[in-house]
């Protein structure tokens, strides 16, 4: 166990669980919140965040999501189901259950909103409250793609092509890559400094991790699919708070609210003021919606 240098007051830890070794970052007491980041980002794009939360009384669980920063990253297969957002979900309902947390409240981000709505579908009796951050569903976002979304969002049809072309590519400056992915969707200036750079920049060096983050897109693009059509009739019980950004490609091209009406039974949320890094553009405004939603009260508009 080491000290965060980028969640002030948390720990670093590892959990050895059956398929993966997952790393994470807690702190707090109180109810059980899980964070999930997304790409190309890891658990330290909630360092803006994660401390008032653990401040507000909360114990606080940020990790890297499988095949992202310290975490395991596990051969895959042809059906892309070890980078599943199902086998990816069932990391953290393991992660949980090994903290003693049979019942908790998930906020995901990018990616990890991904994960965080499979796991709300597959571990019902788990999820207190749901939160997803910039995202509108997979399945609805893949059925109403247009040349708009294609060109905004390439990375989708770019990570999914056959391996190991995108693998290869992006191997060749990948600090080039990942500046110009984040650059392409922050839409506010000074909102991911250096140091968060350097840190992402350290593991997204791995030819394992870039693998495993073609993997995850390739899963979206294909079994995640199926999954989806096959609990088309399944809605997500736990309340569920939607937020985007007002700058962002999804708050432009999607009505956020209506695309996850269509999947949840209790639907509410608004646009932040910023482009789709909402952790590290808007945190005060985050974190206030966050609590408010947590705790039960309604949020000020």
């Amino acid at each position: 166990m080491t000290a965060s240098r980028f969640l002030q007051g948390f720990a670093l830890k590892t959990a050895n669980l059956p398929g993966v070794d997952i790393n994470y970052a807690c702190a707090g007491e109180g109810p059980p919140v899980l964070l999930l980041h997304g790409h190309p980002q890891t658990h330290i794009v909630w360092r803006k965040v994660a401390t008032r939360l653990a401040a507000a009384g909360y114990t606080v669980i940020a990790p890297d999501l499988r095949g992202y920063g310290d975490s395991g990253k596990p051969g895959s297969d042809a059906e892309h189901l070890p980078y599943s957002k199902r086998v990816m979900a069932g990391d953290q309902i393991a992660l949980m259950e090994s903290l003693d947390h049979e019942r908790f409240s998930v906020i995901g981000h990018d990616r990890g909103g991904r994960v965080a709505h499979r796991l709300a579908l597959d571990f019902p009796d788990a999820v207190e409250r749901l939160s997803v951050l910039d995202i509108a569903p997979t399945r609805t976002m893949y059925a109403q793609t247009d040349k708009e979304f294609a060109t905004r969002y390439f990375w989708w049809f770019f990570l999914i092509q056959p391996h190991d072309f995108p693998e290869r590519m992006i191997g060749g400056d990948p600090e080039y890559f990942l500046r110009r992915h984040i650059s392409g969707q922050v839409r506010t200036e000074g909102a991911v400094g250096e140091d968060a750079i350097a840190e992402y920049l350290r593991t997204y060096r791995n030819p394992e991790t870039i693998h495993a983050i073609c993997e995850d897109y390739r899963a979206s693009a294909t079994i995640d699919l199926e999954h989806d059509e096959a609990d088309a009739h399944h809605r997500v019980a736990a309340p569920l708070l939607a937020l985007w950004g007002a700058k962002s490609v999804v708050g432009e091209l999607y009505d956020v609210i209506s695309t996850w009406q269509e999947k949840a039974d209790n639907v509410t949320g608004c646009a932040l003021p910023c482009g789709h890094a909402i952790p590290e553009e808007a945190p005060d405004e985050l974190t206030a919606r966050l609590l408010a939603f947590l705790s039960g009260r309604p949020a000020h508009t």
